[in-house]
């Protein structure tokens, strides 16, 4: 079994996810925890109301609600008895068994899962500590229920992960306002709660692997003047087809204002967030087969990092965004380090491209060591033995030494003044 964990300040939103999961035929409400009804009988205005007078105790609490998938493998298949249970005795363990939460069974993968809907504020308005969940309780939690209900073990298995988003079918999207508005609201619930990004930018690079573009408009327009943002769907060329839909007439109000909080939310990342994808370039670069920047994409990609490069008209390269579907980060090349820049990367990958030209240029001029050996065997009668042995040192001796420091590069040790 595989958890995840997704903390988020808006208990509505993550309710809504589930309900149009439920609305569109490929989930189901199959379980309720401390409801004062059974799950046939609870309303949706009931399944909300629960929530919001227990946040109404605590209203100082930004992250107050958690949405938690438990994931199973593919040979799996639990009754939903059985997934009931699992869930139950999940959220005893990870100190939510008093909490009021929902359970929701979701059809629409390639394995069997379930989503647990709750809340950390419990009936006396104090807060549960939601800060490493997973590392303290969730994984303690997980193992136990793995040897508890005889679940096949997530440890010690190879796991071939799809890194490649699923792009919307343009052909399956109709172009009024009503298909195109449930297609981008799709996209935008798992985009907007899954992946971290600090700007615009950044998060059109990953809306764009969706056909999707958030859009401000160019900055003399009515939009862009009023604050406002539009969503678009792309068509294959990546240019915008159908009706943009103001973000306000979402559900969940994807505005401006609510993309600059989520962007000051992810201006921090942990440093391995980072450092992961910073190494996985360095270590590419340091391979002799990469040749061009869309080389080094593709190796890139097998890690599971996506690179988008922004050209201008004219095909320069002016920007770089890297995708990261392991940790679900989105990074501005810039924003990891000059050396990671647009300009940075293409210099270093010209670097290498000029280096391999100079030293081939430089290899053919330099005669073969069986020339010199035949115009040795010429002349061996003209040599003395002394003579003879350091001409052969001279052609066995190596080309090339791993301690050699060019002059350019070696620190000058500065003289010390006397002092007089």
């Amino acid at each position: 079994m595989v958890t995840i964990i997704k903390t988020s300040h808006s208990i509505r939103s993550i309710l809504n996810y589930n309900e149009n999961k439920v609305k569109a035929g490929v989930a189901d409400c199959i379980g309720v925890g401390n409801y004062p009804v059974d799950v046939d009988k609870i309303s949706d205005a009931m399944k909300l109301s629960r929530f919001t007078k227990r946040l109404e105790l605590n209203e100082n609490t930004k992250r107050n609600s958690v949405h938690i998938s438990l994931n199973f493998d593919p040979s799996e298949n639990h009754t939903k008895e059985k997934l009931i249970a699992i869930a139950d005795t999940y959220m005893e363990k990870i100190g939510f068994g008093k909490q009021p939460y929902l359970v929701y069974q979701h059809y629409d993968a390639g394995h069997p899962h379930i989503h647990v809907v709750s809340i950390n504020i419990e009936k006396d308005g104090k807060r549960i500590d939601l800060h490493h969940l997973g590392m303290r309780k969730s994984e303690p939690a997980r193992k136990e229920i793995e040897e508890i209900f005889g679940l096949v073990k997530a440890e010690g298995r190879k796991k071939k992960e799809e890194f490649n988003l699923k792009p919307i079918s343009m052909g399956k999207v109709l172009y009024g306002k009503i298909e195109s508005k449930k297609a981008l609201t799709n996209v935008l619930n798992q985009v907007l709660n899954e992946y971290k990004y600090s700007s615009l930018p950044e998060l059109n690079a990953v809306l764009k692997q969706y056909n999707v573009l958030a859009d401000r408009g160019s900055e003399n327009s009515k939009v862009f003047l009023a604050n406002g943002l539009v969503y678009r769907i792309l068509d294959q060329q990546g240019k915008p087809i159908g009706v943009p839909i103001k973000a306000s007439d979402f559900y969940f109000k994807p505005t401006l204002k609510f993309l600059r909080e989520k962007f000051k939310e992810n201006e921090i990342r942990r440093p391995f967030e980072k450092s992961r994808v910073k190494n996985t370039i360095d270590l590419a670069l340091l391979r002799e087969q990469v040749l061009s920047v869309n080389e080094l994409a593709k190796m890139l990609e097998k890690e599971g990092i996506h690179t988008v490069f922004r050209r201008n008209s004219e095909g320069l390269l002016y920007g770089i965004t890297y995708i990261d579907y392991t940790t679900k980060n989105v990074f501005n090349g810039s924003s990891l380090g000059k050396q990671y820049s647009a300009k940075a990367i293409e210099e270093r990958c010209g670097f290498m491209i000029a280096g391999e030209e100079k030293r081939n240029q430089m290899y053919e001029k330099l005669p073969s060591i069986e020339f010199l050996i035949d115009k040795l065997e010429d002349q061996k009668n003209l040599l003395s033995i002394p003579d003879l042995v350091k001409v052969l040192d001279m052609l066995m001796h190596a080309e090339y030494s791993q301690d050699y420091i060019p002059n350019q590069l070696k620190n000058k040790r500065k003289k010390k003044q006397r002092r007089i």
